[in-house]
């Protein structure tokens, strides 16, 4: 028996094009009365919430109110394992790494530890407004599959992928080329494709994968174009110099990628703070994405990713949490962060620059912004309602607005979960 339509009444928000690229007001539509229509985890049609429930008096009714239905939030690069030692003190990145990364990733050989942490890793994701995300995992087979099979029970669309290192990490941490290759594939052959999953190749970074890793895993992701790869670069300065002793005839640190054939559409590197002429130039003619962490690059003390000026550029960009270097869950705090960056760096983000970043934004680094991301007919129905009025801080602030980006932008900068009013999944609206 076929199931009933669905319709989602409210404030509505979508997209049009990039706002980066138009003025914001161009780039977006707003409907202040709108209405979604969802049947078999579908987004049907997106219009006037009247004359929507005129045209299809036989739907469910799903009444959000005043709140403002968009898509749900993307957050394009994240490490899973981590989120038991997120907000952990006062360490910068390589510090980071052997004191708090490592030592909880070996605890990932116990599927269990692998299992548990994915489960709660969803909780709290979903609980702000996280519909989908790529993830890396850790070395363990196991820690791929625990991730892949909750993001299955829950009907998310996610990207993840073993975290590859053969060098410059603890023995229960490192695999081998030939290791790393094999287990990779076998997780591609189980996993990607299947339903709303996808794989990612996944090089933890240049300084833990020895060039006969990086080969391998450039081959496999020849032989899997359709994969995506995901791994990080010039996120810190001390870094990039280590870079530079590991790799000496490389021109540069996107270079050692380059060289073994890891970049180009559908790649993904997370950070790219401290990046020179030509690393940009390549990014930009080979169609790699930048992933912008703006919590976890202050939080680390990494630096102000330039948005402003690689956006104009033409360069793609997605934002993520980067959960646990990222001291939070929420892609409003992650927004916000962004916003701060930006002013730092003298340019105001504007609120319709910072939405897109968490949805359209970093479906398009994630090559999926033909299924998620936005609000129009032909998307998954992966929606949040988004509380305007959350807490008695916004609601003051938001009850003066005049413009929907006044009305949000409290949400912006002071929102959490709180915010969060419902969720819907695949077209499933989640329980409170």
């Amino acid at each position: 028996m076929p199931t009933r339509d669905t319709l989602l009444l409210g404030q509505v928000l979508a997209f049009s094009d990039d706002p980066f690229h138009v003025p914001p007001a161009e780039a977006a539509r707003h409907f202040t009365h709108g209405g979604v229509l969802i049947r078999d985890g579908m987004i049907v049609e997106v219009g006037d919430g009247a004359t929507l429930r005129q045209a299809h008096p036989r739907a469910v009714i799903d009444d959000c109110g005043n709140a403002l239905i968009t898509a749900g939030f993307i957050d394009a690069h994240v490490h899973y394992p981590q989120t038991g030692i997120i907000a952990s003190w006062g360490k910068q990145l390589i510090d980071w790494l052997n004191s708090y990364t490592f030592p909880e990733e070996m605890r990932f050989g116990d599927p269990a530890v692998a299992t548990e942490t994915a489960r709660r890793y969803f909780d709290l994701a979903l609980a702000h407004g996280t519909t989908s995300m790529a993830s890396f995992c850790t070395i363990h087979p196991a820690s791929v599959d625990a991730f892949f099979a909750e993001a299955q029970a829950r009907g998310c669309r996610v990207v993840g992928g073993k975290t590859c290192m053969d060098r410059n990490a603890p023995p229960g941490l490192s695999d081998t080329a030939q290791s790393a290759y094999d287990d990779s594939r076998a997780l591609i052959g189980k996993w990607h494709g299947q339903g709303r999953l996808g794989y990612a190749i996944t090089p933890r970074f240049a300084p833990t994968s020895g060039p006969e890793q990086l080969e391998a895993l450039g081959a496999l992701w020849a032989e899997h174009p359709d994969c995506l790869m995901q791994t990080h670069l010039s996120e810190q300065l001390p870094e990039i110099a280590w870079v530079r002793e590991l790799f000496p005839r490389t021109r540069d640190y996107l270079d050692v990628y380059e060289g073994f054939g890891l970049i180009g559409t559908g790649a993904m590197f997370g950070h790219a703070i401290h990046l020179e002429g030509r690393e940009k130039a390549r990014l930009l003619e080979t169609g790699a994405a930048l992933i912008h962490c703006p919590t976890s690059n202050t939080f680390i003390g990494s630096g102000l990713f330039d948005m402003a000026g690689l956006k104009s550029a033409g360069q793609i960009v997605g934002l993520a949490t980067d959960t646990g270097g990222g001291s939070s869950f929420s892609m409003l705090r992650t927004m916000a962060a962004a916003y701060e960056i930006g002013q730092l760096r003298g340019t105001a983000l504007h609120p319709a620059q910072l939405y897109w970043l968490a949805t359209a934004g970093s479906a398009r680094a994630m090559r999926m912004d033909d299924r998620i991301g936005n609000v129009r007919a032909g998307m998954e129905a992966d929606l949040i309602a988004l509380d305007l009025a959350s807490t008695p801080a916004i609601a003051q602030r938001a009850s003066r607005a005049e413009t929907l980006w006044e009305a949000l932008f409290p949400t912006i900068m002071m929102g959490d979960d709180r915010a969060i009013r419902a969720t819907w999944v695949n077209g499933q609206k989640l329980a409170d």
